[in-house]
């Protein structure tokens, strides 16, 4: 089969390359891959796996061989999946029954591709936060794929939710899609601040932290600015940071972002889409930061 490989040598360190089918356990399906989403993380992961690794965490597709437990979809079924051990940019992929969710018929694969990681970790983060109505909740890296679902769901949940961008141009639509607030890095966000998602770290978080109301949380979900937090002083009123990671068995979660979708409660934004020829191209724009909301590439 055809897979993205990881390949130092060249440009982007990827490249479109020949690699052994899969073979799937008792209780998994064998999905033949129609798009695959990129997300910052597993991009950022593939620099540091040795040289034909297959990364790649999010894929849609169809089922071509059921689990052989009898279990999970049937042949033919239309499904988004995630996780597992990466190896998902492969035009067949090898998928655990709770890391998948069948597709509706009414629902593009393309868009279904980018629910797993984005989709499924802004779920997560503000779930573990508590109860969101009336509150006031920060989504930093608010234009990218994490902060536009977390902005969307944040607001189904009742809050006042400020979308933190790095420009001006990077906040257009938020509002759109349920931001009270738009707001440049943190210029003109007032105290207090009862929840962050936050995607940036660095100088930013450090800033945030400060903005915390009594009982306030940090979600930690990821450092796009490559830089470290410095905290003069922890010191003060009751409230906390949390680091955080998506986990696994997402399948149930994917399910219920697709009744959303399905009913029109949230919207996919594709900024980028190609064929995954152009892997080195779209790996360029998610990191040059001009892919406002997903990046998505079409297995041709």
């Amino acid at each position: 089969m055809r897979a993205v490989l990881v390949d130092p040598s060249v440009e982007g360190g990827l490249r479109l390359g020949e690699a052994p089918d899969p073979e799937p356990r008792p209780d998994q399906v064998l999905v033949r891959a129609q798009h695959l989403a990129l997300n910052y993380g597993d991009l950022n992961g593939a620099k540091s796996r040795p040289a034909g690794f297959i990364p790649g965490w999010d894929a849609s597709g169809v089922v071509v061989r059921a689990a052989s437990s009898g279990n999970g979809p049937a042949e033919g079924a239309r499904v988004v999946t995630t996780m597992g051990t990466q190896a998902g940019w492969a035009e067949l992929r090898a998928v655990d029954l709770d890391e998948l969710a069948v597709v509706p018929a009414d629902i593009d694969l393309a868009a279904a591709s980018t629910l797993p990681i984005a989709g499924v970790t802004a779920l997560r983060a503000l779930t573990r936060s508590g109860a969101l109505l009336g509150r006031r909740v920060l989504v930093t890296g608010a234009s990218g794929g994490v902060g536009r679902f977390a902005v969307q769901l944040a607001a189904l949940g009742g809050a006042h939710v400020i979308a933190s961008v790095g420009s001006v141009a990077r906040g257009e639509g938020l509002r759109e899609l349920g931001a009270t607030e738009v707001a440049v890095g943190l210029e003109g966000v007032t105290s207090p601040i009862h929840v962050v998602i936050d995607n940036v770290g660095g100088p930013q978080l450090a800033a945030a932290w400060r903005l915390l109301g009594e009982n306030g949380v940090i979600q930690c979900i990821g450092t796009t600015s490559g830089q470290e937090a410095s905290f003069a002083s922890l010191v003060g009123m009751r409230r906390s940071i949390e680091a955080f990671t998506k986990g696994p068995r997402s399948g149930a979660d994917l399910e219920f972002l697709l009744r959303l979708l399905q009913a029109g409660r949230l919207q996919v934004d594709i900024g980028w889409r190609g064929s995954w020829t152009r892997i080195t191209e779209a790996g360029a724009a998610l990191f040059g930061r001009q892919v406002a909301g997903k990046a998505v590439l079409d297995v041709d």
